[in-house]
């Protein structure tokens, strides 16, 4: 009798063990920040720093056709991604938007990055203002954008 309660009292454990984790994330979560961006366009007379030119990326970072269309397409539209937030959260490694990303080849080889950034340029292709596009991205809508046709995009 005092090893079947041992065994049960052992199987309870292990359900209960088990099962919080997955009981913890069927709990409603906080939302999680949105990270670093800019507010507005850089001030009067304020220069970006450069975005990287295509024929800067070379090996990995130009693997694909859509990595260095994106860098075309971010030199187009400096000041609309410089108001953009980067879901990649490279904010935590001193990123301020989104335009820092393809400052350098994180954007290259990011996919957040890039699908942010055709994201953003299609928007802005559609009249739509920086704080419209910096919502679209804060729903997640740029998740939406295929890689693998982006570099179609003009």
């Amino acid at each position: 009798m005092a090893y079947r309660a041992l065994s049960l009292s052992v199987l309870v454990v292990v359900v209960l063990t088990v099962s919080s984790p997955w009981a913890a994330s069927q709990q409603p979560r906080e939302e999680a920040p949105i990270p670093a961006y800019n507010a507005g366009p850089p001030g009067k007379g304020a220069k970006l720093p450069d975005i990287l030119g295509p024929e800067q990326l070379w090996g990995a970072n130009s693997q694909y056709p859509f990595q260095a269309h994106a860098y075309e397409l971010a030199s187009r539209i400096p000041a609309v991604i410089h108001q953009q937030p980067c879901y990649c959260y490279c904010d935590r490694m001193g990123h301020k938007s989104l335009h820092s990303c393809f400052e350098g080849t994180h954007g290259a080889q990011c996919a957040t990055c890039l699908k942010e950034l055709y994201y953003s340029y299609v928007m802005n292709q559609k009249g739509k203002t920086a704080s419209q596009i910096r919502q679209g991205i804060v729903k997640g809508e740029w998740k939406q954008v295929d890689l693998q046709t982006a570099a179609a995009i003009n």
